[in-house]
């Protein structure tokens, strides 16, 4: 589904991604793990180009997301993004932020949009905060929020940038039964995450980063009951 050949980024003259060749296919769940630095968020961010690569190529489908002359709008469409700070706008109730995108882009009729963003707000029990305002809500419910909000927009692929971190621990589950339930449904995600156990029961394939590259990968029960590197030794001997 996604296709990633050499890919590099940098900032000035700080290089954060250093030729990583990757390749995601439909139904899985990657789950990208390392050290703070090491990359993650920046490689999440150039898959669907809210980061433009220094050089080398990303496909989506077949589709060349590095290639100028690509609507990038309307590929981002079909790729869901779930941010550490939910990025709601506070504006708006919740029923209008999940209505937005599909009205604007004339994907669905208002009632369309309307009773389908209701049909997702039942299923991470929030119908009734329908009207209420992002204010108003924990910082759980808001990023249960937005991740119904994306996938009002039918995504063929979800990514997730450390969708958690931002939360008080014991609004964490709530978040993580969402993504497992999409999970179980068969959705194709790419997560960076600091909740390993998450990271062990939902993941498909775990890919550990450091210092820009991808530097091994494997199952969960390869890469958390066996890793060979000794950088991913080290690392999980602090987070285990």
């Amino acid at each position: 589904m996604i296709d990633v050949k050499d890919l590099h980024k940098s900032f000035d003259n700080n290089e954060v991604l250093r030729g990583i060749t990757e390749h995601i296919y439909p139904g899985e769940k990657v789950v990208v793990i390392g050290p703070s630095g090491s990359g993650k968020s920046t490689f999440l961010r150039c898959l669907n180009m809210l980061e433009t690569p220094t050089s080398g190529e990303i496909t989506f489908k077949g589709v060349s997301m590095t290639d100028p002359a690509t609507d990038i709008n309307k590929m981002r469409q079909r790729m869901g993004m779930v941010f550490q700070h939910f990025n709601l706008f506070n504006n708006l109730n919740i029923l209008d932020n999940m209505t937005l995108a599909p009205i604007q882009l004339k994907l669905r009729t208002k009632k369309e949009a309307e009773e389908e963003a209701m049909e997702l707000l039942g299923r991470v029990n929030l119908q009734d905060k329908a009207q209420a305002y992002p204010s108003q809500l924990s910082g759980g419910q808001k990023q249960r929020i937005a991740i119904v909000r994306s996938l009002a927009m039918h995504p063929e692929v979800m990514l997730f940038d450390e969708p958690t971190s931002a939360l008080d621990p014991e609004m964490v589950g709530e978040v993580l039964d969402v993504m497992r339930r999409l999970a179980d449904d068969g959705m194709t995600m790419v997560l960076v995450t600091h909740e390993m156990g998450f990271a062990r029961e939902v993941g498909s394939r775990i890919l550990f980063m450091d210092e820009g590259k991808i530097t091994e990968q494997g199952t969960p029960r390869e890469l958390f009951g066996n890793p060979r590197n000794p950088r991913t030794q080290d690392f999980l001997s602090k987070v285990l």
